[in-house]
């Protein structure tokens, strides 16, 4: 409870600090401070790819998180074939780069069935490799989450009359939440980040216009433009989980 609270302090002040930050940059930008417009004007060509990291992290977690969750029923399946299948593929996208893998989704149609390839499949084709990439670390989380719940909660809930999809929904599932938080937080930590390996298939998001602004430019200021960003957006992830697993650990008491 110690560590929840010293992390909540820390994640408060980084916020308030940052908020400062922003405060004091629109002061120098209304005032003509010439650096402020400078950052300012590299700020407005990155918009555009910051929409698109922003909508690649969001559609990533918003189709990797249920599919973890099916993917992870699978691999604890009865049926060996079916485990064993599953235990592949998660084996496969946790053991080759997610750029590979992005590489092969977004060329595989074309190669295996002749399909020719449109810019606009790039938007695709990384949605696709970040939510099955992000789907098996998921799994995995998940896993570990349900597989900690103690067998004599399963137990109990059978001599209640519970039915198996009662018991994983009333008592294994908010467990498991409460166990996977963290691990599930790092992972959404790192996919922001990861969101600039979308450059691979030339889905142009933050970082690779951050790239060409400096390549333009001859000048480094954009890539910490770039960067600023992440950490912002990334200190907005850890407040918000943080103040999820806060709220979650009713369930210890």
């Amino acid at each position: 409870m110690k560590n929840n609270k010293k992390t909540i302090a820390i994640i408060f002040v980084s916020v308030l600090v940052v908020a400062t930050l922003v405060l004091l940059f629109m002061a120098a930008v209304n005032s003509g401070n010439a650096f402020a417009l400078r950052i300012q004007g590299i700020m407005t060509q990155l918009y555009g790819g910051i929409f698109a990291s922003l909508t690649l992290f969001t559609l990533t977690l918003v189709f990797s998180l249920p599919i973890g969750l099916l993917v992870c029923f699978a691999r604890r399946s009865r049926f060996k074939i079916v485990a064993l299948i599953t235990k592949f593929y998660i084996s496969v996208m946790r053991g080759t780069p997610l750029m590979l893998q992005l590489i092969v989704v977004y060329f595989a149609p074309y190669y295996l069935f002749k399909i020719p390839l449109s810019s606009n499949y790039r938007f695709y084709a990384a949605i696709i490799g970040f939510s099955l990439n992000y789907a098996a670390y998921f799994a995995e989380i998940y896993r570990s989450g349900i597989e900690a719940v103690p067998k004599g909660q399963y137990e109990a809930a059978k001599v209640l009359g519970y039915s198996r999809q009662q018991t994983f929904m009333k008592i294994v599932f908010p467990q498991m939440v409460r166990h996977t938080l963290p691990p599930v937080t790092n992972e959404i930590i790192t996919l922001v980040k990861d969101t600039s390996l979308a450059y691979a298939i030339a889905y142009i998001e933050m970082f690779t216009l951050a790239k060409q602004v400096a390549a333009a430019q001859s000048s480094i200021m954009a890539l910490f433009v770039a960067g600023a960003f992440y950490y912002i957006f990334n200190l907005l992830v850890a407040f918000v989980m943080g103040r999820i697993e806060k709220k979650m650990n009713y369930y210890s008491k």
